[in-house]
């Protein structure tokens, strides 16, 4: 008897629906499956066989064929099983005629007949709607996961037995609530970095505010124990919170991932993500046999933090060119190619030098001007010309940091940063930031006057500005003018745009 079961398959972060289709007919006792199944998948076998005899049933010894359909599409992963297991039972005649049809099922199954979570599951849930699904069966710890998606009805067995008592209809399931989502927005809120815990570096807490406002990259250069990281740590709490469009983008990225913290359903923070150094290119941008998103990816409508930025690899660094200007990650194999959307804002640190004391007026730097050189230089001037602000962090003395008073809180600082954002999105259009902004758009709000025109000029002579930096200036300079409520870009806000060029141990 044939039998076919709806499942999916994960191409980047969307789903594609599968069709697992079971064979049981007369022959020689095998098991074979067919559809471009990779290792995890073939495995399942072994797994699906014992899940179904320990749940009171038992496999025939006859000639199992299972096909994963299209056979086109590479499936990867163990959430076959669930699909596979219903498939063996329904050729089997041991589920009720139609109760697998207009559903869809994922999960791994334990040796014992218990259903584990599995990746993926928003993406599912979202295509399980969009599909018009009646339902979605998945693993118990992933349900509240998949009910943050309306309108769709979600059970969540934890056994293969419970779950085909729920299909012959003897004890039925409940359908899950549907995730309360702004509880979790709220949550994440909790235990963020306060700008007012920032004594003094008022130069780089403005720069952090205009980074804020209009999407921007950001390097900082100074000494050990100056505050880069913490002022980096800041920078989530003085941006716009997360809209439920936005929070559920980064959860399904987490999901597919298997990033997801247990428990938390729903990523309700801005990412802030901080790699270590001796991070591989790969784990950066992603990559694999089955694709899986790197750290540009996680750090979608988010941070990507990256401290002592000249010791991570010359070839991971210049990986990270690519998705700085599109906003998205394709990884291409020869099988297939996989897109990932990469929406980050970059905030990188580094010393001044190696030893970290170049400028300190009470520890002397004791770096040779080759050995500094050679440390400046592991940045490409390439990478460097997509980092739009270049700030000094130098240290606060001691005696000054008893003295000053705490600084404004992260609080008034997102009030002004939301109001800027505001004003773009009215002038350039429902989410798009002046960071973002390219060609005619660009040009239509940059307009300069005269004096402002001949500092452009001038700048550009003496600093040596590429097409690039010359563009980014703009937008930087336009986003200053949002922060003033200006309806022109003024001599004094391209002024502004240009010093933060002109600083930085790296340039």
């Amino acid at each position: 008897m044939l039998a076919r079961v709806n499942t999916v398959a994960l191409d980047g972060i969307a789903a594609r629906p599968v069709e697992v289709e079971v064979d049981i007919c007369v022959g020689m006792p095998a098991l074979n499956m067919v559809g471009l199944a990779e290792g995890a998948v073939r495995e399942a076998k072994d797994r699906v066989r014992a899940a179904i005899n320990n749940s009171g049933y038992r496999m025939p010894s006859r000639r199992i064929t299972i096909n994963l359909a299209p056979a086109d599409l590479p499936k990867g992963g163990s959430s076959y099983d669930l699909p596979m297991a219903l498939g063996l039972l329904a050729a089997l005649e041991k589920l009720p005629e139609g109760c697998l049809d207009n559903r869809i099922f994922l999960g791994e199954l334990a040796l014992d007949g218990r259903i584990k979570p599995v990746p993926g599951c928003l993406p599912t849930a979202l295509y399980a709607r969009k599909a018009q699904m009646t339902e979605l069966i998945v693993p118990f710890e992933n349900g509240p996961e998949a009910a943050l998606v309306p309108n769709l009805s979600v059970f969540a067995p934890t056994t293969l037995l419970e779950l085909t008592r729920h299909l012959h209809g003897e004890t039925l399931l409940q359908p899950l609530p549907e995730t309360d989502w702004q509880q979790w927005l709220q949550e994440a809120e909790k235990g963020v970095r306060n700008m007012r815990d920032v004594k003094g570096q008022e130069h780089a807490k403005r720069a952090l505010e205009v980074v804020a406002a209009g999407g921007h990259n950001l390097i900082m250069t100074g000494p050990p124990g100056s505050g880069k990281t913490f002022l980096a740590r800041c920078l989530p709490s003085i941006l716009p919170p997360m809209t439920l469009e936005e929070a559920l983008d980064v959860t399904a990225i987490h999901s597919v991932a298997g990033k997801l913290p247990h428990g938390q359903p729903l990523v309700g923070t801005r990412p802030f993500r901080t790699p270590h150094h001796t991070a591989s290119r790969v784990a950066l941008i992603g990559g694999g046999s089955s694709p899986r998103p790197g750290e540009v990816s996680l750090a979608h409508r988010g941070i990507l933090f990256l401290d002592e930025i000249p010791e991570f690899g010359r070839n991971a660094l210049e990986v990270l060119r690519e998705p700085l200007e599109s906003g998205e990650v394709i990884i291409a194999r020869a099988a297939r190619t996989t897109g990932f959307p990469a929406d980050f804002q970059l905030i990188a640190a580094c010393n001044p030098c190696p030893c970290g004391n170049l400028g300190n007026p009470v520890t002397p730097c004791t770096c040779s001007p080759v050995r500094i050189e050679n440390y400046r230089a592991r940045l490409s001037g390439p990478l460097l010309d997509r980092i739009d602000l270049h700030v000094d962090v130098p240290p606060v003395p001691p005696e000054r940091l008893i003295s000053l008073p705490n600084g404004e809180p992260s609080l008034t600082v997102r009030a002004r940063v939301i109001q800027a954002r505001n004003i773009q999105f009215k002038r350039n259009g429902p989410g798009l930031l002046n960071a973002a902004l390219e060609g005619e758009n660009l040009e239509r709000v940059t307009q300069l006057d005269d004096p402002s025109r001949t500092l452009m000029l001038n700048a550009g002579r003496k600093l040596g500005f590429s097409a690039r930096t010359h563009h980014r200036l703009l937008k930087v300079a336009r986003t200053i003018a949002d922060l003033a409520k200006s309806k022109n870009i003024q001599l004094t806000h391209l002024a502004e745009a240009i010093q933060y060029r002109m600083r930085g141990g790296t340039e």
